[in-house]
This record gives structure tokens, C-alpha cells and sequence, in this order.
């Protein structure tokens, strides 16, 4: 009944315009809200590499999981300095093995006096892996050093972290 008095109204040609005016309108309408919530979608980044991202492991986010250890004190420090420099060259290679591997990317002093000593970041995705591999250390093994172990999400570009330092190493702690 609407359309028939519209008709009537404005004559046939009238409201012919009318119709195709409110058609404009609603697909202007159906435009800009898909140029508006493309907006909010997240946009391609024209860097991203899927072969490097599954070559290290990464998410959508380009992150992955990994275990961080803080080294800590232990309850037994070693007073004779040879025999301290002696574990402290087995811990080091012990270092150099599990980067080897692959099994931990991140290894490192920290620079102040503190209990914490330094800390590990172990490639692999549970606590139990990480005490497994942090057994394996000689300091541990003696009690100088403790592990606290963290689950941790992180860059998966650390990954890349020991080859790299590869190629920066102009000299090793272990030789």
C-alpha cells in the first residue's frame, strides 16, 4: 500500500529515482562498513616468511614456547679457586653441548652480585625436559648452582640466536 500511494505521489519515473536513490544508499551503507571493519582486521605483513616461521617453530604470532631458567646460588660454594675455575670450565662446555644440540639458544652471567647468577633459555616445551638437561650440568650436579625453571613464550627468532653468535665469536670461553 506504501509503494502504490509513492507511486501515485511522485509519478512512476519519481519514484523510480526515489528506489534508486535508497538502493545507492544501501550499498554506500554495505561499503563503508566493510571498509570498516576491514579496518580491524589484521592486516598481511608483507615480511612475513611461512617457510622461516615453521623452520623455527613460530605461531601466528611468530612466537613459540620455551623454559627460562635462573641459575641461583647454591647451597654449596666451592672456596678453593682451581677447583672453582675447574667446574666453572665443565659448566661451560656443558653450555657449548646443549647449544650444540639445539636444546638451549639462550646462556648467560648476569653482571651484578646478586643471588640470581645468570639464566638459560632451553628450547623445549615442559619443565620436566628443562630439569632433565639442566641434570646434566656439572655445577648443578656439585650444588653450586640451583635452577629455578619457568615456562616462557617468547620471539621464535631466538632460535636463531647460536648460529648467529657463531658467526660474532671471535673467541670461546672454552678453549
Amino acid at each position: 500500500m506504501l509503494w502504490q500511494n509513492l507511486k501515485r505521489s511522485f509519478g512512476i519515473s519519481t519514484f523510480i529515482l526515489l528506489i534508486d536513490l535508497i538502493m545507492i544508499r544501501n550499498l554506500l551503507i554495505a561499503l563503508l562498513l566493510t571498509g570498516s571493519l576491514n579496518c580491524f582486521a589484521q592486516s598481511k605483513n608483507p615480511q612475513y616468511d611461512a617457510q622461516l616461521a615453521k623452520k623455527l617453530g613460530a605461531d601466528d604470532y611468530g612466537m613459540k614456547q620455551y623454559v627460562i631458567a635462573f641459575l641461583k646460588e647454591g647451597p654449596h660454594r666451592l672456596t678453593d679457586s682451581a677447583a672453582r675455575m675447574k667446574l666453572q670450565m665443565a659448566h661451560l662446555k656443558n653450555i657449548s653441548r646443549l647449544a650444540d644440540e639445539g636444546k638451549l639458544i639462550v646462556a648467560g652471567p648476569f653482571l651484578d652480585d646478586q643471588s640470581i647468577k645468570g639464566i638459560f633459555i632451553f628450547n623445549v616445551s615442559t619443565i620436566e625436559e628443562a630439569k632433565k638437561l639442566t641434570e646434566t650440568d656439572p655445577a648443578i650436579q656439585a650444588g653450586s648452582l640451583v635452577m629455578e625453571l619457568h615456562p616462557w613464550y617468547g620471539s621464535a627468532a631466538l632460535m636463531q640466536t647460536v648460529e648467529t653468535h657463531k658467526k660474532l665469536q671471535k673467541k670461546s670461553f672454552t678453549d
